[in-house]
């Protein structure tokens, strides 16, 4: 599908202040779409200015909650296409608040539903799922047909969240596309604590100079850098194949989480880090080894990872040197 298909569409894009929606935003824009971006920038989950300072003058920027049902029904209105990004990512907070995951990950998301259902029945809609709604898996690497058997509260509402858009375009026509995204990292991610990824802490270290901490190492792992989940928004928006379909991201490589550690020091030019045991509130909620076959997703719509992880690593730690105050 052409990109430029996006010339002088109005885009919606929710979390749009967020790690992935302002890396999405700034593509968007390059192919001449009008932005808008919804956030609440509520401080645990991600959103934060200086992730569009560049386009700050090409988007428009709407702070409100997704949970807001009167805001969602105004601003879905006249878009031709929604990213649906925004949610609750901690799994750990999903455990120990599970009545906010359930607000902004599973009510919010059939909220937005009926507003396009309502408002704007034509409108393209993506939305991003996670990896963590397989659980622990039964076989490597995990498909789409993997059985789905959440270990957390998150799962379980994001396991809602997905199906929910599925249901609207079986039943009513309104066309989405759900993809299940697994450890995302790179420019603009957070990184003052673990809520979107260990990654983030692991890079906040690294550029303090100071070491950082492997729980467990033996598990394996695949990373997606935000550039080719960019181009996987973009590609199953555009392609009229995906409508109604669920599709597997993942990474260029197979990793354990040791040589992930091995590999960020390398990118980093130094650095180091300690190996402890796994934190057991962690423990009851880990998945084990895990990666993804893309391969349904490579097939149908011609997606695959184009950055290695090594370069990616470089890319975001460079980043993060020149930008750490803007995320602390």
């Amino acid at each position: 599908m052409e990109e430029n298909n996006f010339a002088g569409k109005k885009i919606l894009i929710t979390g749009g202040l967020g790690f992935i929606g302002s890396n999405l935003a700034r593509r968007l824009i390059g192919l001449g779409a009008e932005v808008q971006l919804v956030d609440s920038l509520i401080p645990e989950y991600g959103g934060n200015f200086f992730n569009i300072y560049d386009i700050k003058d090409q988007v428009n920027v709407n702070v409100s909650d997704v949970r807001d049902e009167h805001s969602m029904c105004y601003l879905v209105q006249g878009k031709d296409f929604l990213f649906n990004l925004a949610g609750q990512t901690s799994h750990l907070d999903s455990m120990q608040n599970p009545y906010a995951d359930l607000e902004i990950n599973c009510r919010a998301q059939l909220s937005m539903l009926e507003a396009c259902r309502k408002h704007n029945p034509g409108i393209r809609i993506v939305f991003t799922s996670t990896r963590q709604l397989y659980g622990k898996p039964d076989y490597l690497p995990v498909d789409e047909k993997h059985l789905l058997r959440p270990v957390d509260v998150n799962g379980i509402n994001k396991m809602a969240g997905e199906w929910y858009h599925i249901l609207y375009n079986n039943v009513y026509g309104i066309r989405t596309s759900a993809l299940r995204l697994t450890n995302t990292y790179g420019p603009g991610m957070r990184i003052k604590d673990s809520r979107q990824t260990f990654l983030g802490i692991w890079v906040r270290m690294l550029v303090e100079e100071k070491p950082f901490e492997v729980w467990g190492g033996e598990q394996l792992r695949d990373y997606t850098y935000v550039d080719d989940v960019v181009n996987a928004l973009i590609v199953t928006a555009l392609n009229d194949k995906a409508e109604g379909k669920i599709f597997n991201l993942g990474g260029d490589c197979v990793v354990s989480l040791l040589d992930t550690a091995r590999c960020m020091i390398e990118a980093n030019g130094g650095g180091d880090f300690t190996v402890r045991k796994f934190p057991a509130e962690r423990k009851r909620i880990d998945i084990g080894d895990y990666y993804s076959d893309y391969s349904l997703i490579r097939s149908e719509l011609g997606w695959e990872p184009q950055v290695p992880l090594l370069d990616g690593l470089s890319k975001t730690l460079k980043y993060y040197r020149e930008n750490l105050e803007h995320y602390l």
